[in-house]
């Protein structure tokens, strides 16, 4: 593809390339996605940087909701927009609009739904189920749990060597902050019975990756081990009577969930999970369960209803 000036379809095609060259393949897809929306929305192969105008976004916004879009989709679409237009801006390439995206949605929106009770959570996680790949799957969503709510990007991506003097140290996949846990007693026994799978030669403490992979390659093998994954968490749910959705995404968040109706402060659960910033922290845990909320406002109104005046 000739690289054109003035053009979002160039200028996104050429950092989408930069961000493969630096490994970031999930961010480039993400900006592939975007790109393959807009060009649907536009009818266009080539889009100047001049249609991307107040009125345009509005009605691209309006295009993604009437394709049953989720608003979190929304976002992300219009974040990676917003960026290429900065890009442009800064490169000389686009007019500066002042408050271009501000008519869009371009926040987070938090569900509910994501987190598990801890009922749920129980059932998911220490119910004896006969069938293997069952029960290392619920080896994986422990160890998960029990290495503080480790994201699935983080736990494939273990490394034998991340494991020293009964400390599991290692450095998130997205953002580089660096974790350190002391391992469980319970965790020894899981480990031990996945790695039986892992394959012959591999540095990897956990059997999803085989370590003979690189670059888009390398990235392909994940997220296949990531499907696969979710598919039997579906399949484990289904046989315990979860009917709520299960994910690996879920029992991070359920995790957080659990803390923070423990009243656990939201900097450690920020430390616990690797964010780089609490306002992320404060997304995965923007709402208590329904019964945290009238549990507490029972309890305020009977503290109001009981209350006895001091006398003197």
């Amino acid at each position: 593809m000739s690289m054109r000036k003035n053009d979002l379809v160039s200028g996104m095609w050429t950092y989408i390339t930069e961000l493969c060259e630096r490994g970031h393949h999930s961010t480039a897809k993400s900006y592939q996605d975007a790109l393959n929306s807009f060009k649907r929305f536009s009818g266009r192969e080539e889009i100047p940087y001049t249609y991307i105008n107040k009125e345009n976004l509005l009605f691209y916004q309006n295009y993604l909701e009437k394709r049953g879009c989720a608003r979190n989709t929304v976002s992300t679409y219009m974040r990676r927009l917003r960026c290429m237009y900065n890009r442009a801006v800064d490169a000389g390439e686009a007019p500066y609009i002042p408050h271009l995206f501000k008519g869009v949605f371009t926040g987070v929106e938090s569900k509910r739904k994501k987190a598990l009770s801890l009922e749920k959570l129980h059932v998911l996680m220490m119910t004896p189920v006969e069938d293997i790949k069952m029960r290392k799957t619920q080896g994986v969503l422990c160890l998960m749990f029990l290495f503080c709510g480790m994201a699935f990007v983080d736990l494939a991506h273990l490394k034998k060597e991340n494991i020293k003097n009964g400390l599991l140290a290692y450095y998130r996949q997205k953002t580089g902050a660096s974790i350190q846990v002391e391992i469980p007693v319970e965790a020894l026994s899981l480990l031990e019975s996945l790695a039986e799978d892992i394959t012959s030669g591999s540095p990897f403490l956990l059997p999803f990756l085989s370590g003979t992979k690189s670059g888009e390659a390398a990235y392909r093998e994940y997220t296949s081990a990531l499907s696969r994954f979710n598919r039997n968490l579906k399949s484990l749910a289904k046989i315990l009577g979860i009917t709520c959705p299960v994910t690996s995404y879920s029992i991070r968040h359920s995790f957080a969930t659990t803390l923070k109706e423990q009243d656990v402060s939201i900097e450690m659960i920020s430390e616990l999970l690797g964010h780089k910033s609490i306002k992320t922290t404060q997304i995965y845990l923007k709402s208590f369960s329904l019964e945290k909320i009238s549990a507490v406002n029972k309890a305020c109104f009977e503290r109001l209803y009981n209350y006895v005046p001091k006398v003197g």
